[in-house]
């Protein structure tokens, strides 16, 4: 047994010697750690030797001075393009030399701008070394990476690539938006029409639009995958914003079918053109006579000095349900009782507008569920809103070409119960003599904001 005063035994001293000489790893106390470190060394001792020493493990204080923030902000760089080995090893005075005096050929040397700026050159500078300004050097680095994408495209045409060896970075700049094969077909297609770097850029802006355009008229007629019927439909939907203005109309459609690449778009364009004349037609014959449109006011009713009560019946119920409505309604007396000719349930008060005020005996009032009944082109913002029309039975007779009729049961026109409204030209042409009752006026009904009574044109052509 050992004394407290007899010598250290060697272990004690050995293990001691390791401890304060061996620079042991900054990790946390915990017990598993704990025993990582004492494990390996416990095997010098017997089992008589006093427990080994463990050091203090210095744990750095949460006081401690936190490092200070870098500025990680970095101005952009655009990525490096292979260098032509020729240029691999130039310095940068031989660099300038060459943006300078524009050695060799432009995709060759645009990548020279990019290693001038990682080595810390900036637009200003370089423009003042090299003559090449801010805008022709982002210009040039971009095309040449474009060019680069689309050299070794299937889809390129070899003329295509040898037009843009000595120059058309200003067109391969505007089409660097699009993907790859859009790239390759969009250049064919701007050097085979010999477009301008605007041209371009319209083209492009054409083909990222043209997805977006699927509910509109026509867009199944164009081809997305070629870059002329894209930017043809692009045109063609431009004439269509050109209602009021028939020379900008004419040159959009123009454009538009010199534009487009297959026969298909051309033939739609082309329907355009003849059906927008005969619209214009229309629009002519419809001056003459012209059926009121009216939005009716929140509290109209109440404030007018004179109305009428009319009856009123829904148009699933056809020409049934407008010969069941009585014929006779009219006011007695003093204060104006409404006398029917028969029982009624179905009624409707409106003010006593002057196209109302001329009905006679027999007025009534077809109740639709939306707009899509009148002949003409209704704006989109309406065509789902229930509407009045009012005619007149005492007037079965197609007089006008250009005014319009209460018609039923035409077969083929899958409106409700067969109730539409027709022209009285398309009646005349189908041999159609007598209607349900000529159209006076038709009302959409009221709504909280105060927008006009009567329908400008652009909402109801």
């Amino acid at each position: 047994m050992l004394s407290l005063s007899s010598p250290k035994p060697p272990s004690l001293s050995f293990s001691s010697t390791l401890f304060s000489t061996t620079k042991l790893p900054l990790i946390p106390t915990t017990p598993s750690s704990l025993r990582q470190i004492i494990k390996p060394t416990s095997k010098l001792h017997s089992a008589n030797s006093p427990p080994p020493i463990v050091p203090n493990l210095i744990i750095p204080s949460s006081s401690s001075p936190s490092p200070q923030p870098q500025n990680l902000y970095q101005p952009f760089r655009p990525p490096p393009n292979p260098l032509p080995q020729k240029y691999k090893n130039l310095d940068t005075a031989s660099i300038i030399d060459v943006l300078a005096n524009r050695l060799g050929l432009w995709y060759e040397y645009a990548p020279l701008i990019s290693s001038l700026f990682r080595d810390g050159f900036t637009p200003p500078s370089i423009e003042e070394l090299t003559g090449i300004t801010g805008v022709d050097q982002n210009r040039l680095v971009v095309a040449a990476q474009v060019r680069e994408t689309i050299a070794d495209s299937p889809d390129l045409d070899p003329e295509t690539l040898a037009f843009f060896e000595s120059g058309g970075s200003e067109l391969l700049y505007e089409i660097r938006l699009l993907s790859t094969s859009q790239r390759a077909a969009t250049a064919n297609y701007v050097v085979r029409n010999k477009l301008d770097g605007e041209k371009t850029r319209e083209v492009a802006r054409a083909i990222k639009d043209f997805p977006r355009g699927k509910e509109e008229v026509g867009w199944r007629c164009f081809d997305y995958t070629k870059p002329g019927d894209c930017w043809a439909f692009w045109l063609f939907r431009l004439s269509r914003e050109f209602i009021n203005n028939a020379d900008k109309r004419s040159s959009a459609l123009t454009a538009a079918l010199e534009a487009a690449e297959t026969d298909r778009a051309r033939e739609a364009i082309n329907e355009e053109i003849h059906g927008k004349v005969e619209e214009i037609v229309e629009e002519i014959m419809k001056e003459a006579v012209k059926v009121p449109v009216v939005r009716l006011r929140m509290g109209e009713v109440a404030e007018a000095t004179s109305v009428v009560v009319l009856p009123v019946c829904e148009a699933v119920e056809g020409e049934s349900g407008v010969g069941s409505v009585p014929l006779e309604c009219r006011s007695d007396g003093h204060f104006g009782i409404v006398k029917a000719e028969k029982g009624w349930d179905r009624w409707v008060v409106l003010p006593r507008w002057a196209p109302v005020a001329e009905i006679g005996g027999g007025g009534v009032v077809v109740s639709f569920r939306n707009a899509k009944v009148l002949p003409w082109k209704v704006n989109r913002t309406y065509v789902e809103e229930p509407i009045l029309v009012v005619a007149d039975r005492g007037r079965r007779e197609i007089e006008h070409d250009d005014g319009f009729y209460l018609v039923a049961g035409m077969g083929d026109d899958g409106y409700e119960g067969g109730l539409k409204l027709e022209r009285g030209s398309a009646l005349k042409n189908i041999g159609v003599s007598q209607c349900l009752g000529t159209v006076v006026i038709v009302v959409r009904p009221p709504r909280d904001e105060g927008d006009d009574q009567l329908i400008s044109d652009e909402d109801w052509d």
